[in-house]
């Protein structure tokens, strides 16, 4: 056999991986499964699935590690499972949804198209950008917006921890959708004030967040387009935004936020940084998710050089770049305005 044909059999069949974990957590078998143990039939039942169907889709689960047989036709949720869980605290629920939605699917199957032309694939196939699609797709603009959060929660805690927040007066997330990293910023940072800004579908669950957390008297809701303009603060954060957009959408937005940054403000960014080297543990991260912009939206992961020159465009200077923070490919990047 030729040698590493197994390794390029199981990448080149990667899709189907991701399509059995969409159709077990579309159909509801993580959460069927949460309470314990239960017979196929009777997984069936509650599903509402084939039971047949349902078998083979199971023997793939548990091939996968996701599904436990812990006795003859009786499956549990295994450990690897549990995030695709809804109502598990570090749920990845959404972010399987999102990734085997068809329309996210058909973006990835054009990918040839992107690396011929530069261009978006989810525009090419979907004939309007990603965002302009979700604006009229209010289902799988929920998902999203609930995949973005599952990403955040799983990094806030360790932003918090890897920065100093203290001295900071007014905190705004721009693009902040729910929340989620502003009230953990505010959580470790009680003398400051925080303002999410964001679309109307990006901070729809916001109110929820700052309620949970006990920091609605400390934190307003603000909608808006941050091409347009930022409100003003003194500690400003873009969290995965840059990389969604090409080098001139981005020195605008840089413009916008350096317009409105307080004297003796600061800019931190928070995405990852494309390594000079690929043989690094976040390098992997970093390449797929750069390939992953290419598709949605044009845009890509840079290079601390290439933040560098986009900030100084905007009106900046980079002055620090942390180490990947904890379980993550992403940086924060610090920069002052110049």
């Amino acid at each position: 056999m030729i040698n590493g044909y197994a390794e390029l059999s199981r990448m080149a069949f990667g899709y189907a991986t991701s399509q059995i974990l969409y159709t077990a957590v579309r159909l509801g078998v993580p959460d069927a499964l949460a309470a314990g143990a239960m017979p196929i039939d009777e997984l069936a039942r509650s599903i509402g699935a084939d039971p047949r169907a349902l078998e083979r889709l199971s023997r793939a689960l548990v091939v996968l590690g996701v599904v436990d047989e812990v006795a003859p036709g009786h499956l549990a949720l295994a450990a690897l499972g549990q995030p695709l869980r809804a109502d598990h605290p570090w749920s990845m629920r959404s972010s399987v949804l999102l990734l085997g939605d068809p329309a996210t699917w058909q973006a990835w199957g054009a990918l040839t198209h992107s690396v011929r032309t530069g261009e978006a694939a989810f525009d090419h196939v979907h004939d309007q950008p990603l965002f302009d699609y979700l604006a009229g797709h209010h289902d799988l603009s929920r998902i999203f917006n609930t995949a973005m959060c599952e990403g955040t929660e799983r990094v806030a805690l360790e932003a918090a921890r890897a920065y100093d927040f203290t001295g900071a007066r007014t905190v705004v997330d721009i693009g902040g959708g729910n929340g989620t990293l502003l009230a953990a910023i505010l959580a470790a940072t009680p003398s400051a004030q925080g303002i999410l800004y964001d679309t109307a579908d990006g901070v729809a669950a916001a109110a929820g967040t700052f309620q949970q957390a006990g920091l609605s008297d400390r934190c307003s809701v603000e909608v808006g387009d941050f091409f347009e303009a930022v409100p003003e603060g003194d500690l400003m954060l873009l969290k995965g935004v840059l990389h969604d957009w090409d080098d001139q959408r981005c020195t605008a937005l840089l413009r916008n936020c350096r317009a409105s940054i307080a004297t003796g403000g600061r800019l931190l960014i928070l995405e990852p940084v494309l390594p000079s080297r690929l043989d690094t543990p976040e390098a992997a991260g970093v390449v797929m998710s750069d390939i992953a912009m290419l598709i949605y939206t044009g845009g890509w992961e840079r290079s601390r050089a290439e933040f560098h020159d986009l900030l100084a465009a905007g009106g900046f200077d980079l002055t620090d770049v942390t180490p990947p923070l904890r379980g993550s490919a992403i940086r924060i990047l610090v920069a002052d305005p110049s």
